[in-house]
């Protein structure tokens, strides 16, 4: 891999980490395009690192709200709501490498992402009263939480998932975002422990792929990822899901066509 393949699919990932189309399914398919075989799993992994650094700086504030009153509902709904994705990693692990690897299933998972953001939006529409922070239950985070675990399948929408599930709870618009986005930390954490193995040599990649360009596809995420967040909140706040929804449909599509017709850049 090379640095201009590093920032590119850095910038994919900064960008669609937060926009509700998949950054997993993105890296994959372009990796494909790109004609990339380097290990996927682990350098999709590297990047998550540098959206984790954008969420971070962006929601700042929640994050220091946690901090020091770590003994709140916000807190026992994060966890809740990781619990899911984390007993589907574990149980699940190597059957979810082999999608990343092969891609096989990313023109259904598109289009399963797009089912899910026009149902959220159809529910949300229907929602006379949103709920705000103080009215979410144990339920929406654990229901929430589900929708993520789904979500770890590339080419389903990890934000458009939780987005999804907690507009069709009927939360606040501007709340669900956030919530959507911190529960993200949890999620990139634990991408990044489980590849620990990889990052500690290049026995599990890294070797094929290079320090300078781990370094710059991390960074570009990270830069990417920032103004991606910032503009994606003020999107769910002001406007709707539609576009995405129609996107990843699209986009499904012509993978579908493509991994079953075409077998140009999925053979």
């Amino acid at each position: 891999m090379n640095i201009v393949e590093s920032i590119i699919l850095g910038a994919i990932q900064g960008l669609t980490e937060f926009l509700p189309v998949s950054s997993s399914g993105h890296l994959v398919l372009f990796q494909k395009i790109l004609g990339i075989s380097v290990p996927v799993l682990f350098f999709d992994t590297l990047l998550h690192g540098g959206t984790l650094i954008a969420v971070l700086v962006v929601l700042r504030n929640e994050i220091w709200g946690i901090l020091r009153q770590p003994v709140q509902p916000l807190t026992a709904y994060l966890v809740l709501g990781t619990l899911p994705a984390v007993a589907v990693a574990l149980v699940f692990g190597d059957v979810i490498e082999a999608a990343f690897e092969s891609g096989a299933f990313l023109g259904f998972a598109f289009l399963v992402t797009s089912i899910f953001l026009a149902l959220a939006e159809i529910l949300s529409k229907k929602t006379l009263a949103p709920r705000q922070k103080g009215e979410m239950t144990w339920l929406d985070s654990l229901l929430i939480g589900i929708f993520q675990a789904i979500a770890i399948v590339p080419g389903v929408s990890r934000s458009g998932s939780t987005l999804s599930a907690s507009l069709g709870r009927g939360l606040d618009r501007d709340f669900a975002a956030r919530f959507s986005f911190l529960l993200s930390i949890p999620a990139m954490l634990g991408a990044l422990v489980l590849q620990i193995k990889d990052l500690a040599g290049s026995g599990g990649g890294a070797g094929d792929i290079g320090v300078v360009p781990m370094i710059t596809g991390t960074l570009s995420a990270a830069l990417v990822g920032f103004f991606a967040i910032t503009i994606m909140l003020k999107i769910v706040r002001e406007r709707s899901l539609w576009g995405f929804a129609v996107y990843t449909g699209l986009l499904g599509f012509f993978v579908l066509m493509d991994q079953h017709l075409l077998h140009y850049f999925l053979k």
